[in-house]
């Protein structure tokens, strides 16, 4: 082992962020406090112990590394979950109040405008009244004056964070507690305001964009420069997901070096017509600087997300590594700016944003300090047709290396797998890189002399290409694969192979294709859930014979649609149950029963909000398999195995159920002490009663014509 650590020893500064990182994961894994304090307590016992028994050698202080690292990253996260702490709504709650403007999102794709408040004003405060919240305003009743600092007065109906809808799903309660957002809502017109609100320079930007370009076309300009894709449309923003080109829309690693670069260029060129400057070999030193303040402005401009401050620091580190003559391109380079993220926001481990980025990165860099693929990539003086066609091989193995190691990380937070994603970006990188954004920018410096139109033309066209492109890919046959949610433990398991893989450079790198087949054999093992419900009980899915998925209510949104479909593994939209010949539904009950395993499996849902006969209800639960309902039922209504009523999942949130092996998967557990789970709202409304009503008893049989007098509903009711 020292051997190998010695030989390993320039790569194992690069495992300090990652212990780091795991120890912050762990933590929001791990659902008990004496949980992280058991974590805690062992890693520093094992970096106490490593430390003791050092007698010289890399083991002991690798391993001392390891373990104060673990510890800190679970600290950090613990500490910034405490230290980010505010009150959340704990029910929903129509109110009006006052607020002060912290930020105005224009959604014109939607017809709407998201409004961040904060130094909020109750006119009747609600239990728990948050700090600071998010209300949606339709984009017609939003004043013009509208903007940061302005003082607003609206009714909304707020409601709390939400949890994971189905395991699997967005963590939205999650997102809002490290943003300290407490509630967000629906306003209702008129919307009031006291004073003027001054627009920021990122909102006036992108308004002029979306100007000068229509449609989404200036959507994705907008997105390019302000990192605002609020005007992107829905058809649009699904191609480019589907293409797997949607990384170009969120401003990272690729916007930052081609704005740098960019600065660069120019600042070369202008001063090298000074033959004085040119010669006194500086002028690197200069455009290395004006890059660095480029860089610096482009993050804050774009808003500081998460993949640009990492992109920036990781740019920064290249030019000062540039102005020391050191190899600039390294994954140390990677490591520190992961450390830094890290140090700063911890949550962000545990974020799809943080994991693709730094994996995208780190392949690249790592494929390419690979001795036999840079002398193969290696430029050389030979023909310009064998250089072009090494450099678009270079380009094509690059991105199937790029896809492969996104391809965990886009499982297993939305599901689905592309196919044809690297062949899209051997066109649209270059395209982006070399045509848009610099026409771009263009238009905007020429925009200032009145003369930005045929820039914007040019900007329009290629944008137009990039569409074309994402539309092309995105309808190809097996263009995306929908995988169920993927298992955690098979996750965890392909991104420490990754990792052993990426970071070590002798032979023992890899062993880590062994974890990574076997996470990937254990994904494709998994088998798909054949009941989601979601945390209300309002919504649920049934696998049907053909592998499709039918929903309870004939209305349904569509981000309900949405996340059922992606969690139960089907691409597209999912039918109905009330047109299933697996389903008996009425316009209270829906009974659905198949053949599962060689076992007849039943489900009894209820779909509306009346009363239905206790005793006929009784009888159906007794003989169903699982019962689901967004009401309390009463105690004598259970099922054979499971009865999730309200309140079974006020404790579980969604719930996911494979009947062949009878797992039943939930959002949360009973002991999750996570601040986000127990600021939750934990009492109900006034439970629903399940009373008789002489004109609806006939509606319990669902599976029987209605009775004499009562109308028929037609099929799609039924």
């Amino acid at each position: 082992m020292e051997r190998w650590l010695e030989a390993e020893r320039d790569q194992l500064f690069l495992w300090l962020p990652v212990a780091l990182g795991a120890g912050a994961a762990l933590w929001f894994v791990l659902p008990e406090r004496r949980e992280w304090v058991a974590l805690i307590l062992v890693a520093l016992g094992i970096a106490s112990s490593a430390a003791a028994s050092w007698r010289g050698g890399r083991a002991a202080p690798f391993a001392a590394m390891l373990g104060l690292a673990v510890a800190t990253g679970t600290t950090l996260a613990w500490t910034r979950a405490r230290r980010v702490a505010t009150p959340a709504l704990d029910r929903p709650a129509v109110v009006r109040f006052a607020g002060t403007v912290e930020k105005v999102e224009p959604l014109p794709a939607r017809g709407l405008v998201r409004v961040t408040l904060g130094t909020l004003h109750w006119e009747r405060s609600p239990h728990r009244a948050p700090l600071r919240l998010r209300v949606s305003l339709p984009q017609r009743a939003v004043p013009a004056t509208l903007g940061t600092g302005a003082a607003m007065t609206v009714r909304a109906r707020l409601m709390p964070p939400a949890s994971p809808a189905v395991p699997g799903a967005y963590d939205a309660a999650r997102a809002a507690w490290f943003d300290g957002v407490g509630a967000s809502g629906r306003g209702y017109t008129p919307v009031a305001l006291r004073g003027v609100g001054a627009p920021g320079v990122r909102d006036r930007l992108t308004a002029h964009i979306t100007a000068a370009l229509a449609g989404s076309a200036g959507g994705i300009a907008a997105a390019l420069v302000t990192g605002d894709m609020g005007a992107i449309a829905e058809g649009d923003s699904l191609a480019m997901r589907r293409a797997g080109l949607a990384h170009l829309l969120s401003v990272s690693g690729l916007h930052i070096t081609a704005t740098v670069g960019i600065v660069m260029a120019a600042v070369l060129r202008l001063l090298a017509l000074s033959r004085r400057l040119a010669l006194t070999g500086l002028l690197p030193l200069v455009a290395a600087g004006a890059g660095a303040v480029a860089a610096i402005g482009y993050t804050w401009l774009t808003g500081s997300q998460v993949p640009t401050i990492r992109s920036c620091v990781a740019a920064l580190m290249v030019l000062a590594a540039l102005a020391l003559g050191r190899e600039a391109l390294t994954l140390r380079l990677v490591a520190m700016g992961a450390l830094v993220v890290l140090l700063a926001w911890p949550e962000a481990v545990v974020g799809p944003s943080f994991q693709l980025s730094f994996a995208a990165v780190a392949a690249i860099v790592a494929l390419h300090e690979h001795p036999r693929v840079r002398a193969a990539l290696l430029a050389r003086d030979e023909p310009w047709p064998r250089k072009w066609l090494r450099e678009a091989a270079s380009l094509l193995v690059t991105g199937a290396v790029v896809e492969l190691a996104l391809m965990p990380i886009a499982v297993f937070y939305f599901h689905q797998a592309g196919a044809y994603g690297a062949i899209a970006n051997i066109v649209a990188i270059p395209l982006t890189t070399f045509a848009i954004m610099p026409a771009v920018a263009v238009a905007l410096l020429l925009d200032a002399l009145g003369w930005g139109a045929p820039a914007w033309w040019v900007a329009g066209r290629a944008i137009a290409s990039l569409l074309w492109i994402a539309h092309t890919v995105a309808a190809l046959p097996g263009a995306v694969r929908a995988i169920p949610a993927m298992p955690l433990g098979a996750f965890a398991t392909m991104v420490a192979g990754g990792i052993w893989l990426t970071l070590w450079r002798t032979r023992w790198r890899y062993l880590g294709l062994a974890p990574i087949a076997i996470g990937a054999a254990w994904t494709l093992a998994t088998p798909a859930p054949d009941l989601l419900v979601t945390g209300d009980g309002r919504h649920l899915a049934v696998r049907q014979a053909d592998g499709g998925l039918a929903l309870l209510r004939d209305r349904a949104g569509g981000y309900v649609r949405d996340a059922l479909a992606q969690n139960g593994g089907i691409d597209g939209v999912p039918g109905l149950l009330s047109e299933s010949n697996e389903a008996r539904c009425n316009r209270d009950l829906c009974w659905w029963q198949r053949r599962v395993a060689g076992r007849w499996r039943r489900v009894l849902a209820t779909r509306s909000g009346y009363t239905v006969p206790a005793a006929r209800l009784t009888r159906l639960c007794n003989a169903a398999d699982v019962v689901v309902s967004e009401r309390r039922l009463p105690r004598r209504c259970r099922a054979r195995w499971l009865t999730l009523d309200r309140t079974a999942l006020a404790r579980t949130g969604g719930v996911a159920i494979t009947f062949a092996n009878e797992r039943v998967v939930a959002v949360r557990s009973e002991r999750d002490e996570h601040p986000w789970v127990t600021a939750e709202g934990t009492s109900p409304q006034a439970p629903a009663r399940v009373g008789v009503r002489p004109h609806e008893r006939c509606r319990a049989r669902a599976w029987a014509p209605p009775c004499a007098g009562e109308r028929r509903d037609p099929p799609s009711a039924r």
